[in-house]
């Protein structure tokens, strides 16, 4: 095994023991569907996470996707939605994965759902798909992050008492009532206790935000982590219309609902992925460099969400051994995407790479798409990043 696996690997323990971390996606893949330009020629590489956006570039016109994640829970999420979309109907797929609940889930997992995953998802789910059979307790209130929006839910409703105003909030028909309702609302959800334990590491960790990402964002934002958590809120609920904002909806209620929910979710896009999609997709246990060393072909799109933040302080061999086997696997008019949670990625301007035996800081090979990244960072329905990044890679 390469030394550079091998710490990837004890890297990854350390920060991520033996939990399922993500249990749905925080990157906005409307943003990603304007820049990536996919078509059937493309062969798109991107960190599972739940798997929700692997499914929503296969909808968007990848000829192949290839979900990679060093988590093997990520995987197994994003295995059993795929066995579920083969499996199950409409209707049953839609309660597990858009409810949060599936009805007697543990014996449809037993019958129609175990066959088709890999033996490393099947032990898990074997233990865990009792996480769909919770009357009361939805799915997404499961894993780290979901406990934290759990937990959020809890404060909600027994603490700031404002359930059915966060309700109304989330159906406003206008921005303009969007606006007026948040207004009112503020002062008594965003109090100094959610502002103190904003501000605690281990918060962040629930919500898969690593101390280096931490540091980043005290660095550079003006009021540091908690100003910035202040601020991305004011603007989903008071600057963005939250009609299809189905990333905080699925958050705070534990649920999506047919109208404002994950492309993947939708009863055409549903056959879509039915009907032969999800042969386009393959899905490895393996970090981003391993999976690129091991691979035979050519990758044209690369989707590596905020991962690079956790690699930039203690790990930056890491980050420079990764960006080597993307230059090496790289396809002709090659993009990039990536996202931070600080303002800048300075780091990148160290990393140094090899290219036809000569060394060149990275770069010097990107041309980066500035604009129209800050353009769509505007209109991001998360707005958990600081910020986005589009860059082509130089052609050999």
């Amino acid at each position: 095994m390469p030394i550079s696996e091998w710490v990837s690997r004890r890297v990854f323990q350390f920060v991520h023991g033996n939990n399922l971390v993500y249990n749905t996606c925080w990157e906005d893949p409307r943003l990603d569907r304007q820049t990536l330009n996919l078509t059937s020629q493309d062969r798109l590489l991107v960190i599972t996470s739940a798997g929700c956006n692997a499914l929503d570039y296969l909808l968007a016109g990848a000829g192949h996707v290839y979900a990679v994640d060093m988590n093997p829970r990520q995987n197994a999420l994003l295995e059993l939605k795929a066995s579920a979309i083969r499996n199950l109907s409409y209707e049953q797929f839609f309660d597990m994965f858009g409810r949060g609940h599936l009805p007697m889930a543990e014996s449809l997992y037993a019958a129609k759902l175990r066959e088709n995953l890999s033996p490393q998802s099947r032990k898990y789910w074997d233990r865990w798909i009792k996480f769909f059979d919770h009357p009361k307790k939805s799915f997404y209130f499961r894993g780290t992050s979901g406990t934290f929006a759990h937990m959020v839910g809890n404060y909600i409703d027994k603490v700031a008492r404002c359930r059915s105003e966060i309700n109304e909030l989330l159906d406003a028909s206008s921005l303009d009532k969007q606006r007026q309702l948040y207004d009112s609302l503020k002062e008594k959800v965003w109090s100094k206790t959610l502002q103190f334990a904003m501000n605690r590491d281990t918060t962040l960790s629930l919500l898969g935000v690593p101390k280096a990402q931490r540091k980043q964002i005290d660095d550079q934002y003006p009021g540091g982590i908690v100003k910035f958590v202040e601020d991305s809120i004011d603007t989903v609920f008071s600057k963005l219309p939250i009609q299809d904002n189905y990333f905080w909806r699925v958050y705070i209620t534990g649920s999506y609902t047919p109208a404002c929910c994950p492309e993947y979710l939708k009863p055409e896009n549903f056959q879509k992925l039915r009907d032969g999609l999800l042969d386009q997709l393959t899905v490895r246990t393996d970090s981003v460099e391993g999976f690129l060393r091991k691979h035979q072909g050519k990758i044209s799109r690369f989707v590596l969400l905020d991962h690079m933040d956790w690699l930039s302080d203690h790990y930056f061999p890491l980050l420079e051994s990764e960006w080597q086997a993307i230059l090496d696997r790289a396809a002709p008019n090659t993009r990039i995407l990536w996202r931070s949670g600080g303002l800048r990625t300075d780091f990148l301007n160290d990393v140094t790479v090899t290219r036809n035996g000569k060394s060149y800081l990275l770069p010097e090979l990107l041309t980066y798409q500035t604009d129209l990244a800050s353009k769509l960072h505007q209109l991001d329905r998360v707005h958990t990043y600081g910020s986005f990044y589009i860059a082509d890679l130089a052609n050999a």
